[in-house]
């Protein structure tokens, strides 16, 4: 029995190690998602099972020279569970509902959750590849390693499991990190978790932009942006006689099932590379100038990641991430550099919690209650405070935009969609329902995000495969006919649990 962490500190060898790092450095990955044939031999695998936690890849802060950080494991194993895979290991039903609706229903369970994720026509979870019916993964293992490590360390973890579970899929990635598969700079724009817990929670007085975020926003079982907690099954005591679990800090008499886990969203998006730059040419008049402009209006940025509402005369090449992330949108209100409905804007629009104006009690009041036109206009979209999201995709298929175009047609290309984040509804779904496919988004009507958007017409008929591109003398320069360039072809809601969960639950009964 592991002694209990001081209530208000953060046990790093409870956390698993991907809500500290995205594995930059272990260029090699591979996913491996599973269904339970045996329930106590997978429960005997998941209470050994070699997870890497937040303490083991976390690298010394400071410049003091005699610091030597420890080297970098060569191999990593994180883990998560669905609901279905709660059940099949035999999970307390209370227990399960104890954990958020759209978790506990799966991402595949309610048509209304298909409509307003987007995955309608061929996006349908009925097409998918995995993830709905008999083919949704009760385990996820995401493998990373090292270069040159992946392959023994895949054959070793298939073999400790194979007397527990049958393997759905094993999804492949690619080792090139540092661009999307349409070809731009990636990984650029992430939430910075307040991990040192100094940002006041419900903090009122934030009205500007801030990439700082509330632990709780992204960790179960610590105070979020609203200043409280986030429901996760809290268990009596009794439930835990061995106190495997921590205490919740908001429940010090409950175990906290939750408390160092996060949800974790995995969607296999493939991506039509082709018909992406395809499809720009012909809008460009094979202009090839022109259709990279077009390109960098739909996304936001160039294809070296530099935003276009920024003013910086940092080279394309040079610029760090931290300089292409330190930009909001105040400059731009009617989007002459970055349209309104760009990729990257939709995604985080960067706004305050209260429209833009001056401190005072009747400033604010007249703000709030909406009688300050310009502030109406800044405030058509709702504040991200709520609604960041801590990205850990990998993209699969040709390594580069170049290999993309000159493979054969059809060639498997795409993102393996990876984010995290304590609220289901209010984080992934929320971003992808108003922002993504949302074709009011900021104001716009009839068109949503132009790589991610389905293109299904409005309830009357009205078409939202248009574009607009704001021009400073006159109208909007309005391209049209987008086809789809982006199909899901799997999905899925997951539990990435505390080390000290993931052991609990595998002893439950």
């Amino acid at each position: 029995m592991k002694a209990q962490t001081p209530m208000h500190e953060i046990d790093r060898d409870d956390i698993q190690g991907l809500l500290r790092s995205g594995y930059g450095h272990h260029t090699e990955a591979c996913f491996l998602l599973l269904r339970i044939k045996d329930r106590e031999a997978a429960r005997a695998w998941l209470a050994a099972a070699p997870v890497t936690s937040a303490a083991m890849v976390e690298r010394p802060v400071g410049t003091d020279a005699s610091i030597q950080p420890e080297p970098l494991p060569e191999t990593v194993l994180q883990l998560a569970l669905s609901s279905a895979g709660l059940r099949a290991l035999g999970i307390a039903d209370d227990v399960i509902e104890g954990f958020a609706e759209e978790f506990v229903s799966g991402m595949d369970g309610d048509a209304n959750r298909a409509r307003r994720l987007g995955d309608v026509g061929a996006s349908a979870p009925e097409r998918w590849q995995w993830g709905a019916g008999q083919r949704v993964p009760h385990v996820l293992v995401l493998l990373y390693a090292l270069p040159g490590h992946l392959d023994p360390w895949r054959r070793t973890i298939e073999q400790q499991c194979m007397a527990g579970f049958d393997t759905l899929a094993c999804l492949q990635t690619a080792d090139s990190l540092d661009r999307e598969p349409f070809g731009f700079r990636d990984g650029i724009s992430q939430p910075k978790i307040d991990w040192e817990r100094q940002r006041p929670a419900r903090d009122d007085a934030q009205l500007a932009y801030s990439n700082l975020s509330c632990l709780g926003e992204f960790v179960l079982g610590y105070p979020n942006e609203y200043g409280g907690y986030t429901d996760r099954p809290l268990l009596d005591a009794q439930r835990d006689t061995q106190a495997t679990l921590p205490r919740a800090e908001d429940a010090p008499d409950q175990a906290d099932l939750g408390r160092n886990g996060s949800y974790l969203v995995l969607r296999q998006l493939q991506q039509d590379v082709r018909g992406f730059w395809t499809f720009l040419d012909g809008a460009a008049g094979g202009d090839t100038d022109q259709r990279e402009r077009f390109a960098a209006a739909m996304v936001g940025r160039t294809l070296q990641g530099v935003p276009l509402v920024a003013a910086t005369k940092a080279s394309d090449a040079a610029a760090s991430s931290a300089d292409l992330n330190a930009f909001t949108y105040q400059s731009d209100p009617q989007g002459l550099r970055c349209p309104l409905g760009a990729h990257i804007r939709r995604a985080n629009p960067r706004n305050a919690d209260l429209p833009a104006g001056t401190r005072g009690i009747i400033s604010r009041l007249i703000r709030t209650l909406g009688f300050d036109e310009e502030a109406l206009q800044q405030d058509l979209v709702a504040s991200t405070r709520f609604h960041r999201l801590l990205r850990r995709g990998r993209k699969y298929g040709a390594a580069t935009l170049a290999e993309s175009l000159a493979g054969p047609p059809g060639a498997p290309v795409g993102l393996h969609f990876i984010c995290l984040g304590a609220n289901l509804a209010r984080q992934f779904e929320f971003v992808q329902d108003a922002w993504l496919t949302g074709t009011k988004f900021d104001g716009l009507t009839a068109e949503s995000d132009p790589q991610l958007g389905t293109r299904i017409p409005a309830p009357d008929g009205t078409p939202t495969d248009g574009y607009s591109i704001p021009q400073p003398d006159g109208s909007d320069r309005r391209i049209t006919g987008l086809p789809r360039f982006v199909t899901v072809l799997g999905g899925g809601y997951f539990f990435l649990p505390g080390i000290r969960a993931l052991r609990y639950l595998a002893a439950a009964h």
